[in-house]
């Protein structure tokens, strides 16, 4: 396994590695020594190259302080090794043990509440704790210095799922750190005092050492500046944990790989030191559990929108945990693969971008809390339909082994993601309002099922490569990015910006410009004269929607008419829309043209959606937010007359498509039933299935969860 130094971050980096990882986590701390060897038998029979291991384990590696055992360890990554299997071990910080809780609770995170954080669950203790990172930083050193040698230890994952069980901590040492951190950035307090507003409700500091934590709702809000650099502070020290374990690992051994499995995305800055530490990210991918949690819309597209989210950060990635089963802890349990599903989902990572891949896990638990999290082999120790899947899988990635590596994914319409200050944001004053993400899943959704290549990029990213850019209302902008904006659209790209984009400062102060502001108004020759909620059907236009059927009360009694929602529609070509959430009313410049219009209530006939001119190709503004219908009614008046279409035409329903891309020019495209019922694809000419070696075409059927991957080179060609 060789790897080369990490290219600068972007939508389309590809890995610095030259091999596909696949494998699993493997824990041999839970299961009888005696089944060691066969277990690295059948993993070798599936064609796993790779586990990984380790990451809960402090108490084994360090069962008293400064005592070191690793014999346990030894022996397994020996016993893989004969098997051609090699390691990646992790830091084992997500579990301080219990001797360490005991001699220093100072360690342990306190939530808003004041409750200390108890021994016998995980991520119990505080990243901002300088005490935990001294700790960290000796077990890490001594785990280093163990295998610097060992040449069957070929990469490490820091931590696991750093702030995924919580990112939040009111502790003591972390207000410390939280003053601290304050000091250095604003270096005066009246500086600090300026950037939160401390004129507003007197919440001014007279020094440093009054700064308090943001505690929510005690008794009322605190400013969005405050709450901002809490999380900016936050993201800061995850980071910096993160480092002190990364720059011991590489003085190590600096041929070792290194990333991080991220799970629940909080307070973690993607485009700051915590990726640029690394080699690559690693993103862990349930997508049922998703779904479930959130509503995506289907299993398939909250996987596609997970994976195009997660590859907005740093581009292509690693799967360290891939769902093979049941997922369960005590309060929850996800629905379960069907057969052939666990492969589909898997080639589904692929496609978006995954050049390694662990099925989580080998074994479930017999222990703990979550012993009926399946794995590849069952409670049983008999390996069934999954661990055949996973062998299928194996097979697949022996096929593309040549094919893939240094391949990225197309996108032709971008969605602008990955920016942490814009996160945090909206979260400091949402108002009900749906956040940026939530409102581009929406036209994600739309564009998915169309099957048109779409993906979250940064706008420091390089534009050049997309068709179509859509803005989902950035509050926080950077001049920078308008100069970005406008090459692009200069040289034929489509932009849409989408309402209140560019209309705070990086303190969450509001502009003192109409927005949108910061150059942006200019460029897209629009300005916000005035803007207002709109109230759905079913809220009260101060509170977050009911969970209940839109314009009914409990028990299915209609809501009284000043809460029943006060509709505003707008027109587009023929058709009328319903908008969303928020109205603003335009001031045009000259050049701009009107593409839709208010068509009711006072606003009626004012201008909607905007359109200029630039260069070769055009600047939109959208003066609301998405809904469904809106997100396909732009598809149909903007991106499809700009020429941007389907990877491939008439897919039926249910069949996915992603596209991997070479700088050569060589393509490859993977079409993914996503459905329990067989799908019958027509294809242009005829093509080449590279996992099956078989000629495909013209018209041939996807079987249910099957999967395809066409070269860009037809039988007989070249």
């Amino acid at each position: 396994m060789k790897k080369t130094a990490p290219a600068p971050l972007s939508a389309w980096r590809p890995l610095n590695l030259d091999a596909f990882l696949i494998g699993v986590p493997h824990y041999p701390e839970h299961v009888d020594e005696s089944l060691w060897a066969r277990d690295a038998q059948r993993m070798a029979e599936a064609g796993f190259n790779v586990v990984r291991m380790g990451e809960f384990a402090w108490h084994l590696w360090e069962p008293h302080e400064g005592h070191f055992a690793f014999d346990l360890f030894d022996r397994a990554i020996d016993g893989l090794a004969k098997q051609g299997i090699r390691t990646i071990l992790c830091t084992p910080t997500a579990t301080p043990p219990r001797w360490l809780s005991q001699a220093h609770p100072e360690i342990l995170r306190v939530d808003a509440a004041g409750r200390t954080a108890s021994h016998g669950s995980r991520q119990h203790g505080d990243t901002t704790s300088d005490v935990l990172r001294a700790h960290s930083r000796r077990i890490t050193r001594a785990m280093a210095t163990h295998y610097a040698g060992n040449p069957n230890v070929i990469g490490w994952q820091t931590d696991n799922e750093l702030n995924t069980t919580t990112s939040l901590s009111f502790s003591p040492s972390c207000e410390v750190a939280f003053r601290k951190w304050c000091h250095l950035r604003y270096g005066t307090i009246e500086a600090l005092n300026a950037a939160w507003g401390g004129h507003f409700w007197a919440t001014h500091y007279d020094h440093f050492d009054q700064v308090v934590l943001p505690y929510p709702d005690n008794p009322g809000h605190v400013s969005p500046g405050h709450r901002q650099d809490y999380h900016r502070f936050l993201a800061a020290a995850t980071a910096a944990f993160q480092r002190d374990q990364v720059e011991i690992l590489r003085a190590a051994n600096p041929d070792w790989f290194l990333f991080h499995n991220l799970g629940q995305l909080e307070d973690i800055d993607f485009r700051g030191t915590f990726s640029t530490d690394l080699d690559f990210l690693g993103f862990d991918i349930y997508p049922m559990l998703y779904d479930e949690m959130r509503r995506h819309g289907g299993h398939a597209h909250s996987q596609a929108l997970h994976l195009d989210i997660c590859r907005g950060f740093t581009g292509n990635f690693i799967v360290p945990e891939q769902a093979s089963g049941l997922g369960s802890q005590p309060l929850f349990s996800t629905m379960t693969p069907e057969p052939g599903e666990m492969r589909r989902m898997a080639l589904s990572s692929v496609a978006r971008g995954a050049d390694g891949l662990m099925f989580f896990r080998w074994r479930p638990a017999h222990f703990g809390a979550e012993i009926y999290w399946m794995g590849l082999i069952d409670h049983d120790d008999q390996p069934r339909r999954r661990y055949a899947e996973a062998c299928h899988f194996a097979r697949d990635m022996a096929a593309l082994k040549d094919a893939l590596p240094g391949s990225s994914v197309r996108i032709d319409v971008g969605i602008a993601g990955g920016d942490f200050d814009n996160q945090e944001a909206y979260r400091t004053y949402p108002m009900g309002l749906p956040s940026p993400l939530e409102d581009a899943t929406l036209l994600h959704r739309a564009l998915y099922r169309r099957n048109i290549a779409t993906g979250f990029v940064h706008p420091e990213d390089d534009l050049s490569r997309l068709k179509a850019l859509y803005v989902p209302h950035w509050l926080i902008w950077d001049p920078r990015w308008t100069d970005a904006l406008r090459r692009f659209t200069e040289a034929g790209g489509q932009l849409i910006v989408s309402a209140m984009t560019a209309t705070r400062t990086r303190d969450n102060h509001i502009l003192t410009e109409l927005a949108p502001g910061m150059g942006l108004g200019e460029l897209l020759g629009v300005r916000v004269e005035e803007f207002g909620r709109i109230v759905a059907p079913g809220q009260d236009g101060l509170f977050a929607p009911p969970a209940r059927p839109a314009g009914f009360g409990p028990g299915g009694a209609p809501l009284p008419a000043c809460s029943a929602g006060r509709p505003h529609h707008l027109r587009l070509g023929e058709t009328t829309l319903q908008a969303g959430h928020l109205y603003e009313k335009l001031i045009l410049a000259p050049d701009v043209t009107p593409l839709a219009h208010w068509a009711d209530r006072w606003l009626e006939g004012a201008p909607a959606l905007t359109a200029r001119p630039l260069g070769r190709g055009r600047a939109h503004y959208l003066g609301t937010y998405l809904t469904e219908a809106l997100a396909e009614a732009l598809i149909e008046a903007v991106l499809l007359p700009a020429g941007i279409a389907p990877l491939l035409p008439d897919l039926p329903e249910g069949v996915e498509a992603s596209e991997r891309q070479h700088p050569g020019g060589d393509r490859l495209l993977f079409l993914l039933n996503t459905t329990d019922m067989p799908r019958e694809v027509t294809l242009p000419q005829p093509r080449r299935d590279l996992l099956s070696g078989a000629r495909l075409g013209p018209v041939f059927a996807l079987e249910p969860y099957g999967a395809v991957v066409l070269s860009s080179t037809p039988p007989g060609s070249g």
